[in-house]
């Protein structure tokens, strides 16, 4: 790998929604120039690099994949990357390790959800993308469409594409999905629309050849500039106005031989623009010589005597026309020498594009501690200098990045060396000898040379090479067993690798988890952490078959988690293992893997676990209403410790929506601001999901957004509000912020108590303080508002003011208990405020009291601070149950293609699904609609086979998580009104709602209590359970039928109509329970014993 320079180098990844043809793409690349390891015929067919079982069978890729191509004088890397958006993080990791991506659209399908997502992928890791518009042979054969009806729809694509791209580059990108999509669906085709002028900012333009039109299932394509050379001679024009003009509004006027503008042209709306009349023409005609019957044949020959192709006599008289068409038109147009040549020309090299990366790679870090010492932050700033430039010499310090690790079967490592010695392939990787999977790292080198044997140190993302005790923490020190060199499923091992190539490394497996930062020197920051677009949603519980298997099945677990970038394995508080994935396909993949080649067992896997959130009632927000809330004046509820020393009192209300919405995405952001990280702002905060402004001070652009969601909020409201009343208000909320909940970082407040507050001689008020308000700016770091001025009065040596600052801390756990579990199911709560008023007094009738009696008093009732964070639990969850309480659940966005005679069954599946329709569009010049819909995740289960079976194969859809939505039912509801209770009644026959089942699913998987009927219609059970169990006898006789009846005569029970005939079956139960002692066990009735504990039967 020495033999290249860098210079020649380059590392692209192939990205594309699902079935757009990366595979197919790759596969035409690798038979080319791939080193003989697939043949041209199989090329497309084949689908190299998808070489697990799994992908082969569902024909889709699974996992990114790393293959070495060598073009010309050129090395280059290939990686390939899923479509799926349940692999979207195998997206992440390809995109981290390239330069530049190829990104591939389906000329009839368009842009989908997985476009944007990749284009978003693309932007945030400053990746220089290409654009390859596939399948234009379906716009031919499929479509019909004519040349200048194939143009306008290309032209719509492109700039389709190039307005996502111009929306992240402003930064005013969106980041839930369907807001995303929404932009795409205006209407951008018409006539006058089809000759816009193309934008000089746009990214992808075709005369600057990162364009580039192909069909990758037949081997062929092309850019402008293949004829640009071509037609340069022979209409006399230079390459470079060729290059122009051949794409856009620009026609040729064959009586001047001039190439005009739109108003230069005589044929009026006859003429066709250059590229229709010089490229696409002659492409279509080539196809209708082939295809149709009465097809010109001399167009083939003239192809071919023009262009000087040499194509075997039996290939074009080949009866298949498709094979005609390849032979022809991938010698004319060869895709591979078409791709890559754009590659080597707008992808940089890897020393121009880690200078363009190197913001996104290792951001700078604004130190504020002074005793630091110059020398390490001097090394860490070289360091970052070396990845810059790109350093590819002996002396420089080794840096790469391991974007993750990856299972590969021990014995099929290579076996022998470069010169042919002997490999030892002995050494264990996972700790364990019995694991048939060694772990390699799929790793970048972006400074220095890595070689074989070399000692490193192993970075994880939260290393610190300024703060000691993370020294010891999160770093490790590894030796390198072997460098490969990843092709397909094949390695070919090297002895050392310079800094911008691709590698797989062995030795790492017991040092990293999932990815990690490898560096010669501990005075290194480590690289900035990957952003992935989806989180893993979907949560089983797995065990075992056989209970004996459990050790078998943990051990498969961590070689899971280590193997899997994106699988999460937790332990739930049940003790349950359970399994988080990003969706169905992800999940199956996961458990096959267990039981395959992980742990080698056979498993249980539970329903989905799916996670809800609580909140209560409420919308609007009213002034007047706030002013109270923030006063604490009236609507509390009221609790008591056991003691009866502190009063509880608390009030809630719900915040609006899009306050929650920037709390709940900017948890990662507000661990290392509420987290009291005061050594160094970290700005590789700033890539995170929040949308940070580059260069702005992540404190300050969260504050910003916290405020700009409240103006929106205002702004929103009723015209009958006082807005500059609702802003004052606002301003004080804001001053007022005590903790965040759950976990310190959620979308729940709790507010410090009204400044003006009551205390009494015998009574203190918790105060609180606004820490989070301090932390955010809000308030100044030096004041504490109007608590601190009431709290310098007081006497700072009284015992009672002592222990009220000390039940702070109690106050805040009992919060964030409360939010951790709501009432309704335990489920955490969601966009609520809480104001919690604690006021303790001394021990009641002993004001001054010795010291021993407050001692005593914790051995009834246990530690005050105990009882505090009770009280307060109890207290935050009857004030919800108070606020008429609601159940939030978590919805995908669904896009969904359906042919139109299958309209009526998705629609009758989506109702099934509860699932809300956006929009349905027809595709333009297909027979295809494009359905955009809201399914939640609860019913999203099986979706995409119950789909599947009711539209014969014909629709598909793609699951992406949206949002969290509040579900309008209320689970508690009573008929109320007068229309209530004439449709429901006295409310005994109101069947549940969906909250309400919802609830009691939860419930139950939970083991908390549920109310519902145990048995309902008792005598019809009861008669299908005994002739189910056989239980009894059947009343055969006369002398039976009076037995029975003289039995229910004595003990007064009611027997069934159909129990008065010779026939009947003898029912289990005929005496009434109301009736029987219960210390009876047997009576006789007429000399005949009856067993009456066991309830089973008698005996005549």
């Amino acid at each position: 790998m020495g033999d290249f320079d860098c210079q020649r180098i380059r590392n692209i990844c192939i990205l594309a929604h699902v079935d757009h043809g990366k595979t197919t793409l790759a596969d035409h690349l690798i038979a080319s120039y791939g080193g003989g390891v697939l043949h041209p015929k199989q090329a497309g067919r084949l689908r190299f690099l998808d070489y697990l079982d799994e992908e082969q069978r569902r024909a889709i890729t699974m996992k990114s994949s790393s293959i070495a191509l060598q073009y010309k004088h050129h090395f280059v890397n290939l990686i390939d990357s899923p479509g799926h958006m349940d692999f979207c993080s195998e997206v992440s990791t390809a995109a981290r390790l390239s330069d530049g991506a190829l990104v591939l659209v389906d000329v009839v399908e368009g842009i989908h959800i997985q476009t944007h997502a990749v284009l978003r992928q693309a932007w945030i890791e400053k990746l220089t993308p290409c654009l390859v518009l596939n399948k234009i042979d379906r716009l031919i054969c499929e479509l019909k469409l004519s040349p200048m009806e194939a143009y306008n729809r290309l032209q719509k694509i492109l700039h389709e594409v190039n307005g996502i791209m111009s929306a992240y580059k402003s930064e005013k990108y969106l980041s839930d999905v369907d807001s995303m999509l929404a932009g795409s669906s205006g209407e951008v085709g018409d006539e006058s629309q089809e000759f816009i002028e193309d934008d000089e900012e746009d990214t992808f333009q075709p005369h600057k050849g990162n364009v580039a039109f192909v069909c990758a299932l037949d081997g062929w394509g092309f850019g402008i500039g293949e004829f640009a050379g071509f037609y340069a001679s022979k209409l006399g024009a230079s390459t470079s106005a060729l290059l122009k003009a051949l794409w856009g509004p620009r026609y040729y006027n064959p009586k001047t031989k001039m190439i005009v503008g739109k108003k230069g042209i005589s044929g009026g709306n006859k003429a066709r623009p250059m590229f229709v009349q010089f490229v696409l023409e002659p492409l279509w005609q080539v196809y209708q010589a082939v295809l149709e019957a009465d097809g010109d044949k001399g167009v083939l020959e003239k192809v071919i005597k023009s262009f000087n192709l040499s194509i075997p006599l039996r290939e074009l008289q080949n009866k298949d026309p498709k094979v005609v068409l390849q032979a022809v038109l991938s010698r004319w147009l060869p895709l591979s020498d078409n791709i890559l040549s754009m590659v080597v020309k707008c992808i940089p090299n890897p020393i121009t594009a880690q200078s363009l990366r190197i913001t996104r790679l290792l951001p700078k870090r604004e130190v504020i501690h002074d005793e630091i010492d110059s020398g390490v932050l001097a090394e860490a700033e070289l360091v970052r200098k070396s990845v810059e430039a790109c350093d590819i010499s002996p002396e420089a310090p080794c840096v790469a990045f391991v974007s993750k690790m990856f299972a590969f079967p021990s014995k099929m490592l290579p076996q022998r060396g470069l010169h042919g010695e002997v490999l030892n392939n002995s050494t264990d990787d996972n700790g364990s000898g019995e694991s048939d999977e060694c772990f390699l790292a799929f790793a970048r080198i972006f400074s220095g040379v890595v070689r074989s044997g070399q000692r490193i140190f192993v970075l994880s993302a939260l290393y610190d090479p300024l703060n000691q005790e993370w020294m010891q923490k999160h770093v490790q020190e590894a030796e390198l067993h072997s460098l490969y060199l990843m092709m397909g499923q094949g390695l070919k091992p090297v002895a050392s690798a310079k800094a911008g190539n691709v590698v797989a490394i062995r030795g790492l497996g017991q040092h990293i988890l999932k990815s990690a930062t490898l560096s010669s020197t501990k005075n290194c920051w480590p690289f900035s952490s990957m952003v992935f677009q989806v989180s893993p949603t979907l949560k089983v519980a797995i065990e075992p078959s056989d209970p004996a298997d459990m050790i078998a099945l943990m051990k498969g677990l961590r070689l899971l988690n280590h193997a899997d970038p994106f699988v999460e394995v937790t332990v739930s508080s049940r003790g349950e293992h359970v399994l988080a994935a990003a969706g169905e396909v992800h999940l199956e993949r996961c458990i096959k893997d267990l039981k395959e080649r992980f742990a080698k067992v056979s498993l249980e896997v539970s329903p989905p676990l799916v996670s809800y959130k609580e909140t209560i009632e409420g919308e609007a927000f009213h002034p007047l209403e706030n002013l109270k809330f923030l006063s604490g004046s009236s609507g509390y509820i009221e609790r008591a410790t056991q003691n009866g020393r502190c009063i509880v009192r608390v009030q809630v209300m719900k915040l609006p929506p899009a306050l929650t919405k920037v709390l709940d995405e900017s948890s990662d952001l507000l661990v290392g601001i509420i987290g009291g990280k005061s050594g160094h702002v970290d700005k590789s905060l700033e890539n995170k999901r929040t949308s940070i402004v580059k260069g702005e001070n992540p404190i300050e652009a969260l504050k910003k957004r916290i405020t700009d969601a409240i103006e929106s909020d205002i702004s929103s409201g009723s015209a009958e509000i006082d807005k500059e009343k609702c802003r004052t208000w606002w301003e004080k909320f804001l001053k007022r912020i005590w903790a965040l909940g759950p976990r310190q970082v959620g979308p729940n407040i709790l507010l410090s108590p009204y400044s003006k507050g009551k205390t009494t001689d015998c009574s203190v008020l918790v105060r609180g303080s606004p820490y989070v308000s301090e932390r955010l700016g809000f308030v100044g770091l030096s004041t504490d508002g109007d608590v601190a001025s009431e709290m310098s009065s007081v006497e700072t040596t009284d015992a009672l003011y002592r222990e009220a600052e000390s039940l702070e801390n109690s106050v805040v756990s009992g919060f964030q208990l409360a939010t951790a579990a709501g009432p309704l199911c335990e489920e955490p709560m969601w966009g609520l405020a809480f104001v919690v008023e604690a006021y303790i007094s001394s021990t009641v009738g002993q004001q001054n009291a010795s010291e021993t009696s407050h001692h005593q008093q914790p051995e009834h009732y246990g530690i005050l601070t105990g009882q505090v964070m009770t009280a307060v639990k109890d207290a935050c969850r009857a004030a919800v149950l108070q606020k008429k309480p609601r159940l939030v659940e978590a919805m995908y966005f669904c896009e969904l293609n359906t042919p139109t005679e299958y309209l009526g069954s998705m629609y009758a599946v989506l109702a099934r699904r509860r699932a809300r329709v956006l929009k349905e569009e027809m595709q333009e010049g297909s027979p295809l609609f494009t359905v955009h819909a809201y399914v939640p995740v609860a019913e999203s289960f099986g979706f995409a086979d119950e789909l599947r079976r009711w539209t014969s194969g014909a629709s598909s859809a793609l699951l992406v998580f949206s949002h969290w939505e509040v579900l309008s039912e209320d689970p508690f509801f009573v008929p109320k009104t007068e229309e209530e209770l004439e449709e429901f009644g006295d409310g005994s026959s109101v069947p549940p709602n969906t909250a309400r089942k919802l609830i009691d699913a939860v419930r139950r998987r939970k083991g908390l209590p549920v109310e519902e009927k145990v048995v309902q219609h008792a005598t019809k059970q009861r008669t299908l359970a005994r002739k189910a169990k056989g239980l009894g006898h059947t009343v055969k006789t006369s002398k039976e039928l009076k037995f029975v009846k003289d039995i229910a005569e004595v003990t007064g029970a009611v027997l069934a109509p159909c129990l008065q005939t010779l026939g009947s079956p003898l029912p289990k139960v005929i005496l009434s329970q109301r009736d029987m002692k219960p210390h009876s066990n047997d009576i006789t009735l007429k000399g005949m014993p009856i067993m009456v504990a066991s309830y089973q039967g008698m005996a005549a």
